[in-house]
């Protein structure tokens, strides 16, 4: 016998070890080899976690999506592989690993040189590194794990490596000095996702420049960053603004400096922003640069890596600290009568996410990609079709990146990476090959003689080896099995922030390497916020941790209440309560399986669906049919909410609340050959059923399944490898609208008599008005199912309705309950004036609260969330009583 409450603690961790023991994960599980070469294929790769990291919401989420599209192909039969594997993430990790030193009080990083260094990190990782992927399993993701990957493991390093060396032959990587995010604690370029923009509030300064020979003349402009005026080499205005067009072509003497540098027309300059001229310094900022290149203005560095002024400025500021030196710069220009105004002006700065510390724009030398060309058949391949994104308005912000795709800086200083397979000459000549002896052999060639070469320190950025994920994790550059059967793969889900950082590139690469793209479809899923709308952080405090949420209602109550959110274009609203409802169905569904089990109902042998007699049999068997379309329609959409609101609408509505109880009168019947079709059916549904639910929810499905046997004996087979379940049952109207009918009438009486106060044990009579025969059909057949279900006296049909009788319309037919000598009118009125004005108090005391700007402004917002949610079932308490009050009135009036 199924227990009396279920407890998904120590079960889950029982079916997930069973299902990894018995292979269910592996590619191609549950078929043979044979049927594995001739199955259509589908695919997906796990976006690779940082080998730092542990399981947030975003994660859970985005894992549930896969494991759910995972599991629903395996069960039809296909040839599936979800590959999984971890990043190594380079700045992340290497900081993990200097913090830990530091803690133990043992030599850092530059103490311990490079290679020393690494190994500590290899020692990490093997350690403590990968904790997410254990927490995954939690979860429930049935990926392949025996073949997890590692983007720094040796197959990944090869393909890294040639991917370089090859790139670099024709022509797509080169070194270049340009602008970079540069992190001056770390010591390295960081990527635009590393950055954080946090709004601060700051100054804004005017500073006038005199204009060369124009005696007494300036021209002004402002800048938040002081500091970098001594890299100015020009001054931009718009070409129509007529304020300056007689001084473009002129110079003006920048202050401190002494230095000339022109004044251009460009378009960057905005005449209705401050003076209408910018100050421009094409080595510390992205703009500036832009515009320097435009006009063949000069780009002079000023700091150096810590951020400190160097020695491209007057000396007597060398070496400051930049902020030190921004202070000093504007006592200057006031002791020169060259400061206008002081502004205050809330702007944004760029903060590293890893240090903490403000991000300079710096001119350094760096690897680059040519992205823009690689992006050409990236960007055809979802012009045409080949690789779909839903919701398809993200391939507008796909186009829009790449279309204005940069070249994208490849080299980070760092230590924790793969290094650049680069290696320099005497005289910096540089060689590259897939190892040191190649390099060499270039080198000897290059000198005629054999030369000592120095290797590039730098290593690659993550995503450079993360963007070969789809396929090197298959095997490439070799021709694997597993690529000929997989790839291209069948979709990707992931969020919207890395579509340029990750799936742009995996576009690129794919095309180029492998000539096709990497993916169908890309799924791109919502964000998970908190119950208010708020992003999740810790300093606010509203982090919710999936893994206490699993703890307190089980893995399957958490997946499938971000299943069942997980709408196209909608974040997720997350919150205890949500999750808790979809634990309450967890227990909905366990205590159906007890009720058929307590009845006897079990599987069938040779049991067909279409032979069934009973219309409560047929229709339920309908209302099956329509959900297995509506799930498998839903899923193939990618709409999971969709599917399982058609899961929790037939499990808990139909099944549970209708169909279980419209049985009870004929189990506790006497009808031997009903009893036993009830049997059979309940049996084959809840068998059915379980299928449909477990891709969503598999660790309380594949418990019932296994003891939901003919047998009374736990299954051999798993739930995890079954097939879906044929939609074999015809659908029929008929017997749909006939138990609908049932249901609708005594739902409404049921209503009726809440709203009418009609006490639970005071039975009434039912008069059915000007009914037609088919009307009169179903009375007559379910009339004790009726009168049971609705607690009724009697039914009985007449010509009109009589006084002192409420009315109910259904499907065009009145339904009269007469309640003379059942309640007290009177009495029921006094209470609803009562209670009305109890609504009516509620109502305006928090209408008046929320109108009250003080309490708004000051209020958190969870707060002023719930005063509106109290308002609302305020509002809608008023109307119902207000509505039975009406109905009363007409009653009294008769």
């Amino acid at each position: 016998m199924l227990e009396k409450t279920y407890k998904p603690e120590g079960l889950e961790t029982r079916h997930y070890d069973n299902w990894e023991k018995a292979g269910a994960f592996k590619a191609g599980a549950g078929l043979s080899e044979s049927d594995k070469k001739n199955a259509e294929s589908f695919s997906i790769v796990l976006p690779p976690p940082n080998v730092t990291g542990s399981l947030h919401m975003g994660h859970a989420l985005n894992n549930v999506v896969q494991d759910i599209l995972i599991r629903y192909n395996r069960m039809r039969g296909k040839n599936t592989l979800w590959q999984p594997g971890m990043d190594h993430a380079g700045i992340a990790t290497q900081m993990v690993v200097e913090r830990q030193l530091a803690e133990k009080k043992l030599p850092g990083r530059v103490a311990l040189g490079r290679e020393k260094f690494v190994e500590k990190i290899w020692e990490w990782k093997e350690e403590s590194g990968g904790i997410i992927q254990n927490q995954q399993r939690r979860l429930g993701s049935s990926c392949d794990w025996s073949r997890s990957r590692f983007t720094m493991d040796e197959g990944l390093s090869e393909a890294v490596l040639k991917t370089f060396v090859e790139l670099h032959k024709q022509g797509y990587i080169y070194r270049a000095k340009r602008l970079v995010n540069w992190d001056p604690k770390l010591q390295t370029a960081i990527s635009d996702i590393e950055v954080e923009q946090i709004e601060k509030d700051g100054k804004l300064w005017h500073f006038k420049y005199p204009i060369k020979g124009m005696e007494g003349q300036y021209i002004t402009v402002a800048t938040t960053r002081p500091e970098t005026m001594f890299g100015d080499t020009g001054i931009a205005v718009h070409p129509d603004d007529e304020r300056y067009k007689d001084l473009v072509g002129k110079t003006v003497i920048l202050p401190l400096v002494g230095r000339e540098i022109p004044i251009v027309a460009d378009d960057y300059a905005d005449p209705e922003q401050g003076s209408g001229a910018v100050k421009i310094t094409p080595a510390h900022d992205f703009n500036d640069f832009e515009v320097g290149k435009r006009a063949g203005l000069e780009v002079i560095n000023i700091l150096d890596a810590n951020a400190h002024l160097n020695e491209n400025v007057p000396e007597e500021f060398v070496g400051l600290e930049r902020f030190k030196a921004r202070k000093i710069v504007v006592e200057k220009f006031e002791q020169l009568g060259l400061l206008v105004k002081i502004d205050d002006n809330p702007h944004t700065v760029p903060y590293g996410d890893r240090s903490g510390v403000v991000i300079e724009p710096w001119l350094s030398d760096q690897w680059y990609v040519d992205a823009k060309k690689l992006a050409i058949p990236a960007m055809e391949a979802v012009r045409n079709g080949s690789t779909k994104f839903v919701p398809q308005n993200w391939e507008k912000t796909y186009f829009e990146w790449m279309e204005n795709i940069e070249p994208w800086c490849i080299s980070r200083q760092l230590w924790w990476g793969h290094q650049i397979p680069v290696w320099y000459g005497p005289d910096n000549e540089i060689f590259v090959g897939l190892d040191e002896a190649e390099a060499q052999k270039l080198a000897d060639k290059h000198y005629g003689k054999i030369v000592e070469l120095r290797r590039d320190s730098d290593v690659l950025d993550t995503w450079f080896s993360s963007a070969l994920w789809p396929f090197a994790t298959m095997g490439w550059p070799e021709k694997t099995t597993e690529l000929e059967q997989y790839y291209k793969t069948s979709v990707l889900v992931t969020a919207f922030d890395i579509i340029f950082f990750w799936v742009a590139r995996m576009m690129m690469f794919g095309t180029h390497f492998m000539q096709e793209e990497p993916f169908e479809t890309v799924y791109i899923h919502a964000i998970v916020r908190d119950e208010f709308g708020a992003k999740m952080s810790k300093s606010k405090g509203n982090v919710m941790d999936p893994l206490d949420l699993i703890d307190q209602y089980g893995a399957d109550a958490v997946r499938f209440t971000l299943s069942s959110m997980a709408g196209q274009g909608r974040d997720i609203k997350l919150s205890n309560k949500v999750v808790e409802n979809n634990r309450n169905f967890v227990t909905k569904l366990w205590n159906a399986c007890r009720f058929a089990e307590m009845h006897d109902c079990k599987p069938v042998e040779g049991f067909d669906p279409k032979n069934v007699k009973l219309t409560l049999s047929k229709w339920l068997l309908s209302e099956l049919s329509e959900t297995t379309n509506a799930i498998e329609d839903s899923i193939a959409q990618f709409k999971f909410n969709d599917a399982s609101s058609a899961i929790y609408k037939f499990t808990w509505n139909i099944f549970c609340d209708w169909y279980i109880e419209l049985t009870k009168p004929i189990l506790f019947g006497e009808n031997e050959a009903d009893k036993t079709e009830i049997r059979m059916v309940t049996a084959y549904v809840i068998d059915h059923l379980l299928h449909l639910m477990h891709p969503f929810m598999p660790f309380v499905t594949e418990e019932l399944w296994n003891r939901f046997d003919a047998e009374d004996v736990i299954r051999e087979s798993m739930l995890i490898t079954s097939p879906w379940p044929s939609n074999s049952v015809i659908k029929n109207d008929n017997a749909k609208q006939e138990i609908n009918w049932v249901i609708n009438f005594i739902t409404e009486i049921r209503s009726v008599r809440a709203e009418m106060n009609i006490p639970a044990g005071a039975q009434t009579p039912v008069i059915v008005v000007n009914s037609n025969t088919e009307v009169q059909a179903k009375i007559t057949t379910h009339n004790n199912l009726l009168k049971k279900m609705a607690r009724l006296e009697n039914i009985t049909i007449a010509d009109k309705v009589p006084d002192g009788a409420i009315q109910i319309l259904i499907d065009g037919v009145i339904i009269a309950l007469p309640l003379a000598g059942v309640i007290d009118i009177q009495s029921e009125l006094d209470r609803l004036t009562k209670e009305m004005g109890k609504a009516e108090k509620d109502v305006l005391g928090t209408e008046k609260r929320l109108s009250n700007e003080s309490f708004v402004s000051k209020a958190p917002e969870k707060i002023i969330n719930e005063q509106k949610e109290r308002l609302q079932a305020a509002k809608k308490q008023l109307v119902s009583l207000q509505d039975a009050f009406t109905r009363f009135e007409k009653l009294k009036d008769k």
